[in-house]
């Protein structure tokens, strides 16, 4: 029996959209797990090892005891803000992943505009942590709230920047076209693609570096800077609403680690010709992914000027600086 061509892609969606979801959660647990690890190994202790072993249990007791937690809304909040924060703050991040192609066939709607899509859903991530925050009206989570703001609005400018810099390049915003663009080798991956602009390895710090403000990661993680605000905008969420927040922190990880690899370092293409398009994918993926981890645990929390004249006075610039001498380098070249 042949199912209808409609049908059958509604199954095949809603197949991808499962697995998304299994996918999210999977990392979610398990990169806590590593991230307490690598903390662990870097200042010279074991980290989790009692649950399961090597600790590899240690996020399903985690998750257990979070779901288990009484949801409280405090006294005084705006309710409705308060319960709405994580789902808009979670919802985005599952559908960046819609438009990913994790390999040439691996994708659960390619998109013409799938570049344009992913920022445009990771942009929203910004308004859950502003709702959140607010709704709660606590101090601290008010003050973290205007942090938040002002690292978006400061940090977006030159990772679109970058972006605008690669779909120049590509002349798509299509993310299958643009991995393809790169195939035959790492040479032709745009990080190395100095005939396009001798900045292209600038442009990749630039696009990494704003990734870690995006998603608040240390040591730009001002909107949770624990010593000043206690858990910033999360302050007043107990459980399962705490625990959504940082599922979604995460996500944003894997989805700014997966654009990377996309725009910079060739999406699926092997750069030695053998193994499935996903193996190398994910492999690229992932070693940024650690990188972020890595960093969070070598290098201090900046302060907060320090963090916004970063942006202001060198990335924005170097960004425009790599723009203007790709358009020029196209136009001759």
């Amino acid at each position: 029996m042949t199912l209808h061509p409609e049908l059958a892609e509604i199954i095949r969606l809603a197949a991808f959209l499962v697995g998304i979801i299994i996918f999210v959660a999977l990392n979610a647990a398990y990169l806590v797990w590593v991230e307490r690890k690598v903390a662990g190994h870097i200042q010279r202790r074991i980290g989790p090892k009692e649950v399961g072993p090597w600790g590899l249990l240690q996020p399903i007791a985690d998750g257990l005891k979070l779901m288990t937690k009484q949801l409280i809304i405090p006294q005084g909040v705006d309710a409705t803000l308060f319960m709405t924060a994580p789902i808009i703050v979670m919802v985005p991040a599952v559908m960046c992943f819609v438009t990913i192609p994790f390999s040439e066939t691996l994708v659960a709607r390619n998109l013409d505009v799938g570049l344009l899509a992913v920022f445009a859903f990771s942009s929203v991530n910004i308004l859950g942590l502003l709702f959140g925050a607010w709704g709660s009206r606590n101090k601290f989570a008010i003050i973290s709230a205007a942090r938040v703001v002002s690292q978006n609005v400061a940090y977006e400018i030159p990772m679109l920047v970058v972006v605008v810099t690669i779909v120049m390049i590509s002349g798509s915003m299509d993310l299958h076209e643009i991995v393809t663009r790169q195939m035959g080798g790492f040479w032709h991956w745009n990080i190395f693609k100095f005939t396009a602009s001798p900045l292209m390895p600038v442009a990749f710090v630039i696009f990494f570096v704003c990734m870690l403000a995006e998603t608040n990661r240390a040591p730009f993680d001002m909107a949770e800077s624990e010593s000043e605000l206690v858990a910033g905008a999360f302050t007043e969420y107990p459980g399962m609403g705490f625990g959504v927040f940082f599922m979604a922190e995460y996500a944003n990880i894997v989805v700014g680690s997966s654009i990377a690899t996309i725009i910079f370092l060739g999406g699926w293409d092997s750069p030695v010709g053998f193994l499935p398009g996903v193996f190398w994918f994910l492999l690229k993926m992932y070693a940024l992914v650690f990188t972020v981890v890595w960093i969070r645990w070598t290098f201090p929390r900046t302060t907060f000027y320090s963090l916004l004249n970063l942006s202001w006075k060198i990335l924005i610039p170097l960004s425009f600086a790599n723009l203007i001498l790709t358009s020029a380098m196209l136009k001759v070249f």
